[in-house]
């Protein structure tokens, strides 16, 4: 660990953009989250506990750059990598087929679950789906 690391042992962890679309989403859950940082100029964001990772796709290129450059650089750390069990995706269904993409590529990549998928900000019938998923993933991990 180095002096300028933000440790968490929340169990959501997010990435939101300058939107803030994801954040707006996560805040509507209640749940103790850790957000990763927007900026380079932040202190990285290094788990030493389990958790789940909800995180937007970005568009464009037919999803080549899908996964936000924040979030490589913080699953590029071992140890949030260990940490990972789950992951949540927010997309925009006019994405097509590179709806919701970031989170099914990591799934694939780390070859956790991915738990759920929603469109935006989330409809409050999502926002109950993700809250008691997630208890009930919790339960069984």
């Amino acid at each position: 660990m180095t002096p300028s690391e933000r440790l968490t042992t929340s169990r959501l962890v997010y990435f939101s953009s300058i939107s803030e679309n994801t954040k707006r989403f996560v805040d509507k859950l209640g749940h103790d989250a850790a957000r990763i940082p927007l900026y380079p100029s932040e202190s990285p964001l290094v788990t030493t506990a389990p958790f789940v990772l909800l995180l937007p796709t970005y568009g464009g290129e037919d999803g080549k750059h899908s996964i936000p450059p924040q979030v490589m650089k913080f699953l590029n750390d071992a140890r949030n990598r260990e940490n990972i069990r789950g992951v949540i995706g927010a997309g925009n269904t006019n994405f097509g087929t590179a709806y919701c993409l970031a989170a099914r590529k990591i799934a694939a990549k780390l070859g956790i679950p991915e738990l759920y998928r929603f469109e935006l900000m989330g409809t409050p019938d999502d926002v109950r789906r993700v809250d008691e998923g997630l208890e009930e993933f919790w339960k069984h991990q």
